[in-house]
């Protein structure tokens, strides 16, 4: 049967693993999106030996699962390489890694749908690659991926409790320690289950006012 008086004593317990999971979760998302723009750019390049090894690893990265991709970093690199990464590091670049191939094709979608017209204005113009891309191309092509964006960092959030099979001492972990110490696993899951619900939703109605507000804009840059 379900014990309020327990519940309420893990609560603080499970409260204060929250800052870690956002941690994780925000620090894996940044990586995500620097390597992102990168791994598009270099999808799209029309040099092959830059294009195929690129295209190679990351669907070889987006197929495999995240937890055989953490094992690696945290058991592999020490014994192949020597690189011994703390088990917090290691979730933190196996997460922002893994969702870079994600966000890459975020990425291309974004670039694929400025107007053809746009890249042929800024050639009769004699604009040189950077002045387009920092100018023209990107100004139109990142703001309409950011609700996608937002989206894929729910996502990366609700895969927090994958980082409890490295030892990472997240949401998921805390709960199973607290269940282990009481045999009631029943309120400690459960409350993890309802935190992330909290969390997700409130992310989720972020997102959409973000969104909602950039069509305000776009709507009112075109009567403009």
């Amino acid at each position: 049967m379900w014990d309020w008086e327990y519940t309420w004593s893990i609560l603080p317990k499970l409260l204060e693993v929250i800052p870690i999971t956002l941690a994780i979760t925000i620090a894996g998302f940044i990586i995500a999106c620097v390597l992102g723009l990168p791994i598009a750019l270099a999808k799209r390049s029309h040099r092959k030996w830059i294009a195929l090894p690129v295209s190679a690893v990351a669907e070889f990265i987006r197929c495999t699962p995240l937890i055989i991709q953490l094992f690696v970093l945290v058991f592999v690199l020490p014994q192949s390489l020597g690189i011994t990464l703390s088990p917090i590091v290691a979730g933190i670049a196996g997460l922002g890694i893994h969702y870079s191939t994600y966000l890459a094709e975020v990425y291309r979608s974004g670039i694929e749908s400025v107007p053809k017209g746009q890249w042929e204005a800024a050639k009769a113009l004699n604009f040189n690659h950077k002045t387009t891309w920092l100018n023209i191309v990107f100004p139109q092509s990142i703001p309409p991926t950011i609700p996608v964006m937002g989206n894929y960092l729910i996502v990366m959030f609700k895969e927090t409790p994958t980082m409890s099979a490295i030892t990472v001492v997240e949401l998921l972990m805390t709960a199973k320690e607290l269940g282990s110490q009481s045999f009631k696993y029943l309120e400690a899951l459960t409350l993890v289950g309802v935190i992330f619900l909290a969390l997700s939703y409130s992310s989720s109605l972020l997102v959409r006012r973000v969104e909602r507000r950039m069509k305000q804009k776009e709507r009112s840059g075109l009567a403009k």
